[in-house]
């Protein structure tokens, strides 16, 4: 093939690869338009940046400097806070022993940092922190949508009352987060609408509850990219916190969430070698470099470790990633695949899609900047860890 899909165009060659490319054009556009649906639904976006752990992307993704945002882990939080955002929620349930921590950055940035539990035992923990420091903590209590995961169930008074009553002897209850965590097995459109209304149903169950026995419920907080996308009422809620919609993947594609082209993120690679008898293309990027995640595995089509890309981002017809070891990528048709094997000679450069943004972005510590699928120079950090 030599029609200008390989090689070292628009500056591709002068990068170590693997590296990790993100399209700000893609990524501005994405958030633009979940702004927008979420606007005419009359909720606010609390963006979380678990996916792009990047303060230039939070700047775009937030509604202002200050935030809202979520973050899903302390690090984010330190990292955010210092580049002056002042209104986060840690998304997951509190660790008694990272009240110090959380002090501490509520502290030396002047943030305000909320937490999230579902138990009793929690709320007692940070009440009695919250009295023996004279900071009392905001918290929201989680809530079980859906069986996904944590939260308490969102008819149970007792419990949530109970939760409640603890905070009230020294912390600030805040209100009730939920994440619909069952929807991103989903795919049919009716499925996914009737999964955000039984979010939405839930939240509102719970946050009566509180609010019947004379608690303080001002915030009612959901959140999946999927049910951002297909929730046709948002009655009751007052925001949505949803992350990978900004960015995109593999995955989302399956569940519906957004279109391939939508996706704003790739690893560059380069072709190392060949097993012209199986029909392979090998290259530098790996599972160090792509991600072990396996999510498409379950859905409709099954996009291996990633799809390959030419240099302008277009997918070549049915090349993925099939296989991969550490730091080698195997490269073949889909099983069954018709499609004529692209011929890239060793040293050829292309972009792979991703399975699961939060995973392959883990994978690295910098975005390469990309404009209309040219590099612009810019090199934007982000952070791992906890």
């Amino acid at each position: 093939m030599t029609d200008g899909r390989i090689g070292q165009a628009e500056g591709f060659g002068d990068l170590e690869t693997p590296c990790l490319l993100l399209d700000s054009d893609k990524l501005t556009a994405n958030v633009a338009g979940m702004r927008d649906r979420l606007d005419r639904l009359g909720v606010s976006l609390r963006p979380h940046l678990k996916t792009a752990k990047s303060l230039d992307v939070a700047r775009i993704a937030m509604a202002s400097p200050a935030g809202p945002a979520t973050v899903s882990t302390l690090k984010e939080a330190a990292y955010f806070a210092e580049g002056g955002v002042r209104d986060l929620i840690y998304a997951v349930g509190i660790a008694p022993q990272k009240l110090d921590r959380v002090g501490a950055i509520r502290r030396r940035w002047g943030v305000d940092l909320a937490i999230v539990l579902d138990s009793v035992e929690q709320a007692e923990a940070v009440a009695a922190w919250s009295r023996g420091n004279g900071d009392p903590l905001p918290v929201l209590i989680e809530v079980d949508a859906d069986g996904h995961r944590s939260g308490a169930n969102p008819r149970d008074a007792d419990r949530l009352v109970a939760i409640g009553r603890v905070l009230e002897k020294g912390a600030l209850l805040r209100g009730v987060l939920l994440h619909a965590g069952d929807s991103y097995g989903l795919s049919d459109p009716a499925a996914l609408r009737a999964a955000a209304e039984a979010e939405r149903q839930a939240a509102l169950a719970a946050a009566a509850i509180l609010r019947e026995a004379g608690l303080p419920c001002p915030e009612v907080s959901v959140g999946s990219t999927p049910t951002a996308r297909y929730a046709e009422s948002l009655d009751g809620i007052t925001e949505v916190r949803a992350g990978v919609f900004m960015i995109g993947d593999l995955f989302q594609a399956g569940v519906g969430s957004c279109g391939i082209e939508d996706i704003a993120l790739t690893v560059l690679t380069t072709v190392i070698g060949h097993q012209r008898d199986k029909d392979w293309i090998i290259t530098d990027a790996g599972w160090m470099a792509l991600s072990r995640d396996r999510g498409t595995a379950r859905q409709a089509v099954d996009q291996g470790y990633g799809v390959a890309c030419d240099l302008a981002g277009r997918p070549y017809p049915d090349l993925i990633v099939r296989d991969a070891n550490q730091e080698h990528g195997i490269l073949a048709l889909r099983p069954g695949s018709s499609a004529p094997l692209p011929d890239l000679p060793i040293g050829a450069r292309l972009r792979i899609l991703p399975n699961h943004a939060c995973a392959t972005g883990a994978q690295h510590d910098r975005y390469h900047v990309v404009v209309n699928d040219r590099l612009t120079g810019a090199v934007w950090p982000r952070i791992n860890g906890w």
